[in-house]
């Protein structure tokens, strides 16, 4: 069990991937998009995804298909991973200002992390394709046996090999998910304006820190909690 330490400063920063580091809307509808169409399936415009992701390749498949075909998810799941694969960079692009953040965070001697529920191959290529070097001690996508989140149990995994007790993190994320998952794991809920989300669902879902730019997280970080 943890207890809150006595440091009155963060000391280390979990971050989503998806709509937090990095905007992946347009390659994640592309390849989505293509599978429905193999399947003959309706697809939808790039914005639709906004409310779809964010909660697995499976659930977004799922989210994507009429109602009375949910019995081609898994189906629609392969051959949009297929696509994906091969075509995940085309459009993807980190959120300005990101970079130069994460690296004066490294710099300034903060554990980070990366916490997504896009699969784990997908998660570690990306950030080691955006990020050289790489800043970030663990990176960590979906793996089998582990539950996706909002379930805390990944991020508290990440905590405790980082050796930096839950309440001495802030949890930056764009989703409902990622607000739920922080507060499960009792970190700080750091809601970004630049993803995928709105305002009204990132304070609904707990949030209790709303950021606009990447740069409000050093000053955010440094800060004491309250």
């Amino acid at each position: 069990m943890y207890h809150r330490a006595v440091t009155p400063k963060f000391r280390a920063a979990l971050f989503d991937l998806d709509g937090t580091l990095a905007d992946t809307l347009a390659d994640l509808a592309t390849a989505t998009n293509h599978a429905l169409a193999q399947l003959g399936c309706p697809t939808h415009p790039r914005d639709a995804y906004r409310q779809f992701v964010g909660d697995g390749a499976r659930v977004l498949c799922e989210r994507a298909l009429p109602p009375d075909r949910q019995h081609l998810a898994e189906q629609a799941r392969s051959i949009m991973r297929d696509y994906y694969a091969a075509h995940w960079a085309d459009q993807t692009r980190l959120y300005p200002g990101i970079q130069e953040t994460v690296a004066a965070l490294a710099a300034r001697g903060y554990k980070l992390a990366v916490l997504s529920n896009k699969p784990d191959d997908f998660t570690k290529q990306m950030i080691a394709h955006y990020f050289r070097p790489n800043p970030f001690h663990v990176v960590r996508g979906q793996r089998p046996n582990v539950p996706l989140k909002p379930d805390p149990t990944a991020a508290l995994q990440i905590a405790r090999e980082l050796g930096v007790p839950p309440a001495d993190w802030i949890y930056l994320g764009d989703t409902n998910t990622d607000m739920r998952t922080a507060r499960a794991a009792g970190m700080y809920a750091v809601g970004v304006r630049w993803g995928f989300r709105d305002e009204k669902e990132l304070r609904e879902a707990g949030a209790q820190t709303l950021i606009a730019r990447p740069a409000d997280i050093l000053s955010l970080i440094g800060t004491d909690r309250t």
